[in-house]
C-alpha cells in the first residue's frame, strides 16, 4: 500500500498542499481529481521526490519515503509517467524507453523487459529505431508509459495520461492502463477526463485549493453532477 498522511508541500512562501492524506491499497487504481492548480501533479511530484514535502509522510508498505531521493524511490519500487509525453525527440524510441532502466544493474532482465515492453506496445516496436520526435500524440504516450515500465515498479503514477489524445487514442489508452493494472501493478491515476477516471478507478479523491475536498467510490462521485461541478468546476 502507498500511504500518504498529512502531506505539506510549500512553493518558497506559498502552500500547495494543506494536509493531504489518501491510501493506494495494492493492485487497485486510484484516482485523484481536480481542477488546474488543484495540486496534483504536485502531489505527484512529491511521491516521486521532485519535491520534498515540509511536513507530513508518505510510506510503500510502511516504509517512509519522504525524505528519499527520486534515485532512491525509483529502486524502492515508484515510476512515474509525466504529464505531457516527455519524451526525448531526437532519439529514438528504443533509447528513450531503455532510459527507464537507468538505475539498473541487472542486464539480462532488461533485455527480458524491453521484449515485454514491445510486446505490450507492438507499435512502438515497429518503430523502434524513428526519432521519438516523429511519433504521434498517443504513441509518444506509449513511450512514456514504456519508459516507466522498464524500472520494474509496484507503483505507477500517471499524470493525465488522457490529455490531448484524440478519443479513439483515449479510449485505447483506458483498455492498455487496464492490462497494466492486470499485470500487478498499482496506479494513482491524476486525471481531469471524468469518463477515464470513472472507466478505471475504484476510489477517487477529489483536491481543490490543495486540500483533499471529496473521496470515495469512483462510480457514486463521478455520476454526480453536482458533484462535479461544486469540485470540479464543470
Amino acid at each position: 500500500m502507498l500511504k500518504v498522511e498529512q502531506l505539506n508541500v510549500w512553493y518558497g512562501a506559498t502552500e500547495v498542499l494543506r494536509s493531504v492524506s489518501f491510501e493506494v491499497p495494492t493492485g487497485e487504481i486510484i484516482a485523484l481529481m481536480g481542477g488546474n492548480g488543484a495540486g496534483k501533479s504536485t502531489t505527484l511530484n512529491a511521491l516521486s521526490g521532485l519535491l520534498r514535502p515540509r511536513s507530513g509522510s508518505i510510506s510503500i508498505e510502511g516504509v517512509r519515503i519522504d525524505d528519499a531521493t527520486p534515485r532512491e524511490i525509483v529502486r524502492s519500487g515508484v515510476s512515474q509517467v509525466p504529464q505531457g509525453r516527455f519524451c526525448w525527440p531526437s532519439m529514438t524510441v528504443y533509447d528513450n524507453i531503455r532510459l527507464g532502466a537507468v538505475t539498473r544493474k541487472d542486464r539480462t532482465l532488461i533485455r527480458d523487459d524491453m521484449r515485454m515492453v514491445f510486446d505490450l506496445f507492438p507499435t512502438l516496436h515497429n518503430r523502434r529505431e524513428s526519432p521519438a520526435g516523429a511519433l504521434s500524440g498517443g504513441q509518444q504516450q506509449m513511450v512514456a508509459i514504456a519508459r516507466a515500465l522498464m524500472a520494474r515498479p509496484r507503483y505507477l503514477l500517471m499524470d493525465e495520461p488522457s490529455h490531448g489524445l484524440a478519443p479513439k487514442v483515449v479510449d485505447e489508452m483506458i483498455d492498455l492502463i487496464r492490462s497494466i493494472n492486470r499485470r500487478g501493478l498499482t496506479i494513482l491515476l491524476v486525471e481531469q477526463n471524468v469518463g477515464v477516471a470513472a472507466a478505471l478507478a475504484k476510489e477517487v479523491h477529489v483536491l481543490r485549493n490543495g486540500e483533499i475536498a471529496l473521496s470515495g467510490e469512483a462510480q457514486g462521485i463521478l455520476n454526480s453532477p453536482q458533484l462535479l461541478q461544486s469540485y470540479l468546476g464543470r
